[in-house]
């Protein structure tokens, strides 16, 4: 393995300094550990041996097959696309129906009308007729054939977009609040800083342009911010490889993938603290921006049946000044790269490494990388979800309309006449953590044309949209995520209409919100554990039921109930959602309240809901109902 080549200091002895800072108490690692031998997975040897991400990848790329091998597979991943068997395409004797997804690098979910254009034109010549948005706030295009791959990914390249680093061991695509506010200084640069990482952290090596350009220097309009560059390089405390070609990742990258986030302070629209790293802007009493609280340790994926994997809430690391940013996202990315394991992908995100040492451990390995101690946090009001859906002001004289798009999937008559919309008014867009898409630099005067223009096209205002599915998301799944056991985009619009009549028919509010997410394997990249009920893909047309997840997405959902067949919903969730009606506290929300009661009451209080009650509904919907009331006070008496 590749052994860090430059300068360790130890501790007491004077060291390079930023600015005027000069660090004499904190100590870097005395050794390396990615120079330990040890036992390592089969993907870091694809990785070692690949010439950072080269081979065999760009051999098999021009051969005449349908498919890349295993390795290719795993370095393709970095290159920003998953090769995929489309099952339902399979012909007998033929064998799987491969093809490919590409996910794009898409920092904060900006899209640029040229782009927005290119990726539209390229579903309809390369893809299957649809685009999909991301939980990430990106695009995927699925059902791109291996022959139109360096067709595609150069055009996409040179139409000011990427894939770079959308997949992969390496930091993916960085997500930021998406409220287009011009008017608000701190949104503004939670967006530029959201870019800014993205470059601080992309690979370097220029394998990437090597494969789809051919290594053509393309010139682009877009340069790097001058301290990123500086930063990147900056090495006084062990974060990069000296005369690498990958400064901070080496050649065996990450030990997994890496997610970050940046929001401002109270605006979780970012499921924050999902993330490896979440980045909060922190702005005095003027709005000029002094620094950020920094989250670490979050995560979804996870295993059935396997208990030492699970989904994990980010923990405060602590404050940093503004000047001193890009020192600390390095930090928790060496600390990673350098102390994450390499045996085992099930146990390589940061979440595991920080569930191991706890926080103060991992704070303390930090600060010896980025050569200065953390501040203490910030205080911060409370967090709130938020969706920017609707028609809102910029606070620049124009506006932005936040379209829902069910389960990210644009497609048909949506698609054409967004299409029309953006392209006619030369409109950029951005691409939301929910799956939505936010159209921006409206004129006012063009407002009720574009709107007009939508519902001509069956594009659905907001207020005809149900609030299940408006707050609700799912994963692709079935038919080409190799990982998939069952449905969910698929089946998730059906399963929430299902549970809006469940929820009338006990007797709650026909607005009753409830916040649904929907996965067909426990990877999680819906976020399902963090809904107040999620379902989780366990068997065919079965699902894991995890409930106790809140509204504002700062806490976890717990696992309910196993192999939950899509045919019993009824039976299983009415009793559930009656007991939650008439044993609630005013207005108390469907999560909350399950948290507060625990599973055991929660099933007691079900079980003791008369059918009638399950049936016809009883009670109004704001915790007076009688029905339960028995159990409820043989619980509080226990």
């Amino acid at each position: 393995m590749q052994a860090l080549a430059g300068k360790q200091l130890s501790a007491g002895l004077s060291r390079p300094s930023r600015g005027q800072l000069v660090i004499t108490s904190v100590a870097t690692p005395s050794k390396n550990p990615a120079s330990r031998l040890a036992k390592r997975s089969k993907v870091e040897i694809i990785k070692e041996n690949s010439d950072y991400l080269r081979h065999p990848l760009m051999e098999e790329l021009v051969n005449d097959k349908t498919y890349i091998s295993e390795d290719s597979v795993q370095l393709m991943k970095f290159h920003g696309s998953y090769q995929q068997d489309h099952r339902e395409k399979r012909s007998f004797g033929s064998g799987k129906a491969y093809m490919f997804m590409m996910r794009t690098r898409q920092p904060g979910g900006l899209v640029p009308n040229r782009l927005y254009l290119v990726m539209d034109d390229l579903a309809d010549q390369f893809g299957n007729g649809t685009l999909r948005l991301t939980t990430r706030q990106a695009y995927q295009l699925h059902g791109v054939l291996k022959h139109d791959l360096k067709t595609v990914f150069s055009t996409v390249i040179k139409n000011m977009g990427s894939t770079l680093a959308a997949c992969g061991d390496v930091n993916r695509n960085v997500m930021a609040a998406c409220a287009p506010y011009l008017n608000k200084p701190e949104y503004v640069h939670a967006m530029k800083l959201a870019n800014d990482i993205a470059d601080l952290l992309a690979p370097q090596s220029g394998a990437y342009y090597d494969m789809w350009l051919d290594g053509e220097k393309f010139v682009s309009v877009y340069k790097e911010d001058p301290k990123v560059t500086a930063d990147r390089a900056f090495n006084g405390f062990g974060t990069n490889f000296e005369n690498s070609p990958e400064p901070i990742y080496g050649a065996q990258f990450l030990p997994r993938k890496f997610k970050i986030a940046v929001t401002v302070p109270g605006d979780n629209s970012v499921d924050l603290f999902t993330n490896d790293l979440g980045v909060i802007v922190i702005s005095d009493d003027k709005g000029e921006v002094k620094g950020y609280n920094l989250v670490v340790g979050g995560g979804m994926g996870r295993s059935h049946r396997d208990d030492e994997t699970f989904p994990r809430l980010a923990d405060p690391l602590g404050y940093v000044d503004k000047d001193d940013i890009f020192h600390a996202i390095k930090a928790v990315v060496a600390a990673q790269r350098d102390y994450g394991r390499r045996d085992n992908r099930k146990q390589a995100r940061l979440k595991y490494l920080i569930h191991e040492w706890g926080i103060d451990r991992f704070r303390s390995v930090v600060e010896q990388y980025m050569g200065k101690k953390f501040d203490d946090f910030v205080p911060m009001p409370t967090w709130e979800y938020q969706d920017y859906l609707g028609w809102g002001e910029q606070g620049n004289g124009k506006l932005f309309y936040g379209i829902y798009v069910q389960n990210g999937r644009i497609k048909g008559e949506q698609k054409k006449a967004l299409r029309a919309v953006i392209e006619k008014f030369e409109l950029p867009v951005t691409l939301t953590p929910h799956q939505n898409i936010i159209l921006r630099e409206v004129d006012p005067a063009h407002k009720e044309e574009i709107s007009a223009m939508l519902r001509a096209g069956g594009v659905q205002e907001l207020v005809d949209w149900d609030s299940i599915d408006r707050m609700s998301m799912a994963c692709p799944a079935l038919p080409l995520c190799g990982l998939a056991v069952t449905e969910a985009e698929r089946s998730l619009p059906d399963i929430n209409q299902r549970i809006r009549a469940m929820l009338t028919k006990v007797g709650l509010p026909a607005d009753q919100q409830l916040h649904v997410r929907m996965t067909g394997c426990p990877n999680g990249c819906a976020r399902p554990y963090m809904a107040e009920l999620g379902f989780v893909g366990d068997g065919p047309n079965s699902y894991q039921i995890w409930l106790g997840g809140n509204t504002n997405q700062t806490r976890l959902a717990e696992v309910y109930a196993e192999r939950v067949k899509v045919k019993d919903l009824e039976t299983f969730l009415e009793p559930i959602f009656a007991a939650w009606n008439t044993n609630r506290r005013p207005n108390e929300s469907f999560g909350d309240w399950t948290a507060r009661n625990g599973f055991a009451a929660v099933k007691q209080l079900a079980a003791a809901v008369p059918v009638a009650a399950a049936a016809n509904g009883n009670g109004n919907g704001n915790g007076n109902g009688a029905a339960s009331k028995g159990a409820e006070k043989q619980l509080a008496a226990k």
